[in-house]
Order: C-alpha cells, then sequence, then structure tokens
C-alpha cells in the first residue's frame, strides 16, 4: 500500500483546523507549513502532527510546495483548513493507496457550504479541485490568490465530495472580499501596467456579476443566501474597480503610500493592526 501525504497552509485556523485535521488523521503523514499563527492553530495541529514548519508567506501556491517538499508520501493530498475530507473521497483516496493505478492524479469535487447552508448552484458548484497527485509527477501553477497544481501525466476522476466550510458569517466574507479584490488589483498591474477605470465599467460590472451569478448560474435556486452571495459577488466587482481608481489616482499624484497589492503587504499590513 502506498503512502499518502497531507499538505496543509495554515494562519491563524483555530477555528478550523480541529475539523480538518480530524478528518484527514488516517494519513500516513501531515504536514503543516504555517506563517507564524498568533492563535491557537499550532497547539491544536500538535494533537495530529509533529512535522510542523514556520516560514513567512509569499502566497499559497509556493506555501504549499514548502510543504510538499517536507513531506515523504508516495501521494500528496493538499487540503485547506476551512475543508473535510468526506467519507466518501476518503474510502476512494485508500482504494488508490491500496490497489495502485495508471493514473498521477485525481480530480474531485468541492461542496461549498455559506452562511450556514450548502450553495449548489450560482457557478460555486461543482468546483473540481485536482489536489491529489503523486509526489514525483506534479508540477505547479502559481498565482497570487490560490495555488493550483497540474501533471503531465494521465489523470482520473473522484466522485466523493470535499466540503468546503467557506464563510459562516457575512463579515468574514468582506474580509476576505477585501484581501482578495488587492491580490487582484495586484494581477491586473502586473498585466498591464497602464489600466484605466471607465466610468461604464465601475457601474456595468457589478451588475453583469449580479446577473451572471443570479440568473445565468442560477444562484436563484440556493433561495435568499443565493441572493445575497450575487449581491456579495456584485460588491466585489464595484470594490475592485474602485481600489483600482484608487491605485491610480495615488499613483498619479504620489499624494499619500500606495494601498496594498501584494501578500507581503497585506500580511504587513494585518500584523500592525493586529
Amino acid at each position: 500500500m502506498e503512502r499518502l501525504s497531507v499538505v496543509l497552509v495554515t494562519y491563524n485556523e483555530e477555528r478550523n483546523i480541529d475539523r480538518c485535521l480530524g478528518s484527514m488523521s488516517w494519513a500516513d503523514e501531515i504536514v503543516v507549513v504555517d506563517s507564524f499563527s498568533t492563535d491557537r492553530t499550532l497547539e491544536l495541529a500538535r494533537k495530529y502532527t509533529t512535522k510542523i514548519h514556520q516560514h513567512e508567506y509569499p502566497g499559497t501556491s509556493k506555501q504549499v510546495e514548502r510543504g510538499i517538499g517536507y513531506a515523504t508520501g508516495d501521494w500528496i493530498f493538499v487540503i485547506d483548513a476551512d475543508e473535510e475530507i468526506s467519507p466518501e473521497l476518503r474510502a476512494e483516496v485508500e482504494q488508490v493507496l491500496r490497489h495502485g493505478t495508471d493514473c498521477a492524479g485525481y480530480t474531485f469535487i468541492r461542496k461549498p457550504k455559506a452562511f450556514g447552508q450548502w450553495i449548489e448552484h450560482g457557478g460555486w458548484f461543482p468546483d473540481v479541485q485536482f489536489r491529489f497527485f503523486r509526489r514525483d509527477s506534479y508540477y505547479p501553477e502559481h498565482q497570487e490568490i490560490h495555488g493550483g497544481f497540474n501533471t503531465k501525466g494521465k489523470k482520473g476522476a473522484l466522485k466523493g465530495y470535499l466540503y468546503h466550510h467557506t464563510y459562516e458569517t457575512i463579515y468574514a466574507y468582506v474580509e476576505k472580499m477585501n484581501e482578495y479584490t488587492s491580490l487582484h488589483v495586484n494581477n491586473k498591474l502586473k498585466d498591464n501596467a497602464r489600466i484605466e477605470v471607465p466610468w461604464h465599467k465601475v457601474l456595468l460590472s457589478p451588475l453583469s456579476h449580479f446577473l451572471r451569478m443570479f440568473i445565468s448560474r442560477k444562484g436563484y435556486k440556493d433561495g435568499f443566501h443565493g441572493f445575497v452571495l450575487a449581491l456579495l459577488d456584485a460588491n466585489y466587482a464595484m470594490l475592485l474597480y474602485a481600489k483600482l481608481w484608487e491605485y491610480r489616482m495615488r499613483q498619479r499624484d504620489g499624494s499619500g503610500v500606495l494601498p496594498p497589492t501584494t501578500n507581503a503587504e497585506l500580511n504587513v499590513l494585518k500584523k500592525k493592526n493586529a
């Protein structure tokens, strides 16, 4: 039977880590890469593993790569602290480890839960993930916000769900929205250093986001939860363009410190405000 290493990246995840690692406690090895948490994350993680490493956070993909570098298993399963493996997905993973396969990795579907309800429409589901793969046959796809992985080998597909406990509160959603829009600004600036912010985009982009999520992608089938999520998605678009405008304004007139747009800058700001 081949060995499985679980890789988890953390920062202040005391609310989630017990549920996450409890669902993966059957794995041969758990590797945690922490960005100097200030809560009980490490204390709780030590219930499941001694393989805990601390590094400054350079971005999700690079931090996960560090974790894979510490891993010794034949297979890697990358999980986030707000996720939980279902019994069905666990059984499928164990079958791969026990019986072998000609696949280099497997996709599976992540099922999200927001504000206390499972979300099945609006573009949130099905959410296909590729995070179960052979340690010697993957390659990273670096992104500023969410890191990704791929393989040149054959891929299979598992049917079990990875449960994603996304946002328990509107406050948590807005907090992430603030962080992600800043990182999106950074990506846009890297792609095109002369991005402008036309009025029609500021006005129409939020409406387009709402209609796409609530109507085209049938978010209305999730009831009022779907309605609220579509409104928040529209607000995301508005906030993104507002931050692009703010960045350009300050960059041009030199009137103040430029807003943070990278993981490193955001981490510095978080520590100052902690």
